[in-house]
């Protein structure tokens, strides 16, 4: 039962931030347009990024595509990890990294809500 509750923080926690970094992408935050665009991205590609991002996000939520959402947000989160690594940006990386964790932890722990879950 902890673990159930644990796994659903972490994916409202995985959500919000999807959500919150989508919409910051989309709408052109400066430090977002800033960071992509050392890396060659453009409006358009920022703003497609962030569509993924979101949609990703609310894919979570639902147990037929919690799986899909899981590994669209972990593929973004990987995208940038990698460029930071580029630059050779281990504080970038860092930063990055338990976002990653927490995408690749809430697929092991599955969703809460799907029958047959390991909780």
């Amino acid at each position: 039962m902890i673990v159930r509750i644990i796994n659903s923080i972490l994916i409202l926690v995985a959500i919000c931030m999807g959500m919150k970094q989508g919409y910051a992408m989309i709408s052109g935050k400066p430090e977002m347009t800033e960071m992509f665009g050392k890396w060659g991205f453009t409006k358009i590609g920022l703003i497609a990024n962030g569509a993924i991002t979101i949609i990703s996000a609310i894919m979570i939520i639902f147990p037929k595509t919690f799986v899909w959402g899981n590994f669209l947000m972990a593929a973004g989160i990987l995208l940038i990890i990698c460029f930071h690594l580029l630059d050779r940006d281990l504080k970038g990386v860092l930063v990055e990294l338990p976002f990653l964790l927490i995408n690749l932890i809430i697929i092991y722990l599955q969703h809460p809500f799907k029958s047959g879950s390991l909780l």
